[in-house]
């Protein structure tokens, strides 16, 4: 392997290539660049032992995936994509074409002002390329087309100064600013005139019911202003002049709400110390004692329609349609006048300070037709990008804030480089699905844009801000980042992966100690999928080592039965389980995280825990996380799935749209990516799931039918198709098989020990029409809290099985009284009928995880064996139990599987012998112990 290169040789080098002109960062020549840099999609890395398969290379077959992913793909056609984009087209400002946001975490009204949004529309379109890849039907593409192609409408706006929107107006056209787009109106400081008397007379048409919002202020500071609000705290217009801030104010408050997305004329006079405030021509509110007016004021450099001067106010959002300022009070009759004609067709004419008709329907100013020249701009209340490649939903504000920010507060900035990584990784995955061009454009571009933020910050400023919870969340930012690079080959792009370092995570991780504890989790799993992608890129050592050795801090310390992992959306102590379970535990886009590190670490590393990982966690949590109903406006994924007694599944979480029912759309269109995988070198065949598919190998020419009803089927059958090759099978033997793994090559066993945990090798030149068939019965175990051993969860193979009952207090449940000599205890199950996985046990059902249901289940019970029981043979002695919780029928059966019946015998006097000697059991009792299991029959 080449020398590691440090992050300092990256800079460095990514320095030089940005002083070339082939890679220049300016605008021009930027699309032409990335082209000329891009090759296709390039090979895996040269790092990986094992390579995955593309997506379109395996297809799902008719069974438990393929009805999963059914659901979502009807969702992925169904949703209208101009909501997601709406988001987009309104930060640009330009016309959202009447959509609405989703809301929930992807509108401005969602949690934290919508600080996320955008994060929800990178997911969209991998769940649209992911779709595309594993069927190849045509709607996602087109769908993947109309987002890449206004998202690159939207680029292309935030690069221009803002431009009017018109609409129609209530006499011709007016201005509309769309929510979203932090758009103003910018007026000349002589807008005033120091006028002694003023009208000042607008109409509007508010699109929101935000308070605070300005028609106009005029003002220096938070000092000295005069302003219209559409909306004060009671919800009414309020026009107000001070000069000594906003407890000087001379107020007048309106006493009904402008009504929304309606025309309205609201009208100000000030003349001779009284005030009046008119609505559609009536006085509604009016202040005789307003001894201030704008002459007062002097000359006010902020001259807005549409913002404060109160920074943390909104922006208006609505249109404007002729605004006239007037140097002396109209009348009421001049007032009413105006609700049925254009000042410049009434009596009163234009307005002599200012008017402005905002016939405009294109560029950026308004002219004044009031003779005085004062030309009005359109500007964004944060100005613009600082680079050509900037795209978001929203402003550049929170990239910027997160620079000087030393606490987290998603008030104000809510994990900016998250949602760039999830835009980011949704154009990489379109661009690989389709080969369009313009979203490759995009994705280059961002990280153009990125670079140029962080490549100028100290590093003591980046550890700051990858350390902030929440807001400096990255997400799997860097694994993107490194896809990209190798396509473009831009030395700016490896060195911007090498930005999102977080050395005290990393350091600590490689050295092995683990410091997970109060870390929040969905923030530092994905960051080390992309330090593994990373080391692949540079061959520096300590990314590889520190995600390997993180991966041992989770799984199985501080892993639930089903495969997730967190309580509260946070890690506690190592080994703390039982002390975690919650209503919010298993945050579902943790076990997505995991899965793709697993995955990408046994491309390194062919150690089948990483695949035992990956059947649970897939199986289990991410199979049960979708709720097994249609829905054409929502995934209906969870986001946290609560492991306390009678537990209800919540597949609508919070306000919708979150991280969780992202990933989830993510998951359920690629289950195929990882049941096969290939040696690097052609000469292997990883078989590590039993899933009905067909995977079309090209490098060999060959390819391989999996049929199964796994997991209600206790095996599965390979056939292979094509020409001759050779190769080795390799069959993965899940941990949990102790039953036994045989396998047979058209009919005929193969020889050797299969070893749960391993994988198992066939080698052989295959031919077309070779079977390969899989047994692999099932056993049912139990799986004890590491903290708790008395607080377990049961399983069938690879299924965790969760009683359906309302109760909210663990349920006792004994299962040694049939336990068989294997130490299985499915003969304690009862199958119900007609219910593939269904069991009863003691009049409850117990049901798969996997289904999607609203059932109250429990998936961890309070294992209680009050007696001790062989066979159906009651002793008549009570269980006796350590301090630590652990019976004697625990020690007992610890020793399964049992050859035989005086095996099992033995093992119950050995133990009896010692908890006698330990003063834990009378020699009486003992005596009755062992009597009952030599008299009792046992099944296998």
């Amino acid at each position: 392997m080449a020398r590691p290169l440090s992050r300092r040789s990256l800079l460095q080098a990514a320095a030089l290539a940005a002083a070339t002109p082939a890679v220049s960062l300016t605008t021009t020549g930027r699309a032409a660049a990335t082209v000329q840099e891009a090759t296709a999609v390039t090979a895996a890395p040269s790092a990986w032992t094992v390579q995955p398969f593309a997506l379109e290379d395996v297809t799902l077959r008719p069974g438990l995936f393929a009805d999963k992913r059914q659901l979502m793909l009807d969702h992925a056609r169904g949703y209208d994509v101009n909501r997601l984009l709406q988001v987009f087209r309104a930060n640009a400002g330009l016309s959202t074409g009447g959509a609405v946001a989703p809301g929930g975490w992807e509108g401005l009204d969602g949690e934290a002002n919508g600080n996320l949004r955008g994060h929800y529309t990178g997911h969209f379109l991998t769940m649209l390329a992911q779709a595309y890849r594993g069927t190849k039907e045509r709607v996602f593409a087109d769908r993947i087309g109309t987002m890449v192609g206004a998202l690159t409408e939207v680029r292309a706006a935030l690069r221009r100064d803002p431009a009017v929107l018109s609409i129609p107006g209530k006499f011709g056209t007016g201005a509309d600013q769309v929510r979203g787009s932090y758009q103003y109106v910018d007026l000349p400081a002589a807008v005033l005139g120091g006028a002694s008397a003023i009208t000042l007379s607008v109409w509007v048409r508010p699109s929101h019911d935000a308070n605070w919002t300005r028609v106009f202020d005029f003002g220096d500071d938070t000092t000295r202003y005069l302003y219209l609000a559409a909306r004060n705290q009671a919800g009414v217009p309020r026009f107000a002049i001070t000069t000594s801030g906003a407890g000087g104010e001379q107020a007048i408050d309106g006493t009904a709400a402008l009504p929304l997305n309606q025309w309205s004329h609201v009208a100000v006079t000030v003349a001779g110390g009284t005030g009046t405030l008119y609505v559609n021509g009536t006085a509604v509110a009016r202040n005789t004692a307003m001894s201030l007016t704008p002459a007062a004021l002097g000359t006010l450099k902020n001259n807005w329609l549409g913002r404060s001067n109160y920074s943390a106010d909104p922006v208006f959002a609505g249109a404007y349609e002729e605004f006239n300022v007037f140097s002396r009070a109209l009348t009421a009759a001049e007032i009413t006048e105006l609700q049925s004609r254009r000042a410049a067709d009434a009596s009163t004419g234009r307005g002599d300070l200012a008017s402005y008709a905002f016939d405009e329907t294109s560029g950026g100013t308004f002219a004044d037709a009031s003779g005085r020249n004062l030309t009005a701009t359109l500007r964004r209340t944060w100005g613009g990008p600082s680079h050509p490649g900037f795209l978001a939903a929203y402003p550049e504000t929170q990239f910027i804030e997160l620079e000087s920010r030393t606490s987290p507060d998603y008030t104000k900035v809510w994990a900016p480089y998250y949602t760039a990584h999830k835009i980011l990784r949704g154009l990489l995955d379109a661009y690989t699905a389709t080969d369009d061009d313009r979203a490759l454009d995009l994705a280059s571009g961002m990280c153009d844009w990125m670079y140029s933020r962080l490549s100028r910050l100290p590093e003591s400023t980046l550890q700051r801000m990858w350390g902030i919870f929440s807001s400096g969340e990255f997400g799997g930012i860097v694994e993107a980042v490194c896809d990209l690079h190798t396509i473009t080959g831009k030395a700016e792009h490896l060195a911007l992966a090498a930005l999102f370092d977080l050395d005290r995570l990393i350091d600590a991780c490689a050295a092995n100690t683990d410091i997970l504890d109060g870390l929040h989790a969905n923030q530092h799993i994905p960051i080390f999928t992309g330090y593994v992608r990373l080391y692949d890129e540079t061959g520096e050592e300590r990314y590889l080592t520190s995600a390997k050795n993180f991966w041992d801090m989770v799984v199985p310390h501080r892993m639930y039965g089903i495969g997730g992992t967190s309580t509260g959306e946070f890690w506690k102590a190592r080994d703390v389980i039982a002390g975690t379970i919650s209503a919010t535990t298993a945050e579902t886009c943790c076990a997505y995280n995991m899965l793709k590190l697993s995955r990408v670490l046994f491309f390194h590393e062919q150690d089948p825990k990483y695949m035992d990982y990956y059947e649970r966690a897939l199986y289990n949590q991410v199979l049960g996380s979708k709720q097994d109903k249609p829905d054409a406006e929502k995934p209906l994924v969870t986001y946290f799935i609560g492991l306390t007694p009678g537990h209800v599944r919540d597949y609508t979480p919070k306000q919708g749209t979150t991280c969780c029912e992202g990933t989830g759309m993510e998951s359920a269109t690629k289950y195929q990516d990882s049941v096969y995988f290939a040696k690097a070198d052609g000469s292997a065949l990883y078989v590590n799931l039993y899933s009905p598919s067909a995977l079309t190998w090209a490098e060999k020419g060959v390819t391989v039918t999996q049929t199964t009803a796994f997991p209600e089927e206790q095996g599965s059958t390979l056939a292979i198709g094509g020409g001759r090759a050779s190769f080795t099978l390799r069959l993965r033997v899940p941990t949990w098989a102790t039953a036994g793994f045989r396998v047979t090559v058209n009919g005929r066993a193969v020889s050797g020990t299969p070893k749960p945990g391993s994988y198992f090798e066939v080698s052989r030149t295959w031919r077309a029409g070779d079977t390969v068939r899989i047994a692999m019965p099932f056993r049912t175990r139990v799986e004890k809290a590491l903290d708790d051993p008395s607080l377990q969860t049961l399983f069938h193979g690879p299924v965790n099985l969760v009683a359906r009952d309302a109760a909210t207090e663990y349920l006792k449940v004994g299962l040694y009284r049939d336990a068989g000599l294997s130490g299985d205890l499915s003969h304690s199950l009862t199958p119900v009928p007609g219910k593939p996985l269904h069991f009863m046990l003691d009049g409850t059902e117990w049901a798969p995880f996997f289904e999607g249901t609203e059932d109250p289940t429990h998936a961890y019970f309070r294992r209680s064996e009050p007696m001790v029981v062989f066979g159906g043979r009651d002793s008549g002695v009570a269980n006796p139990a350590k301090a630590d919780g652990t019976t004697l029928l625990d020690e007992v059966w610890a020793g399964a599987p049992f050859r035989n019946k005086g095996a099992l015998v033995a093992r119950v006097r050995s133990t009896v012998d010692a908890w006698v000697s330990a003063g834990l059991l009378s020699r009486a009792d003992g005596d009755k112990v062992v009597s009952t299991a030599g008299a009792a029959s046992y099944r296998p």
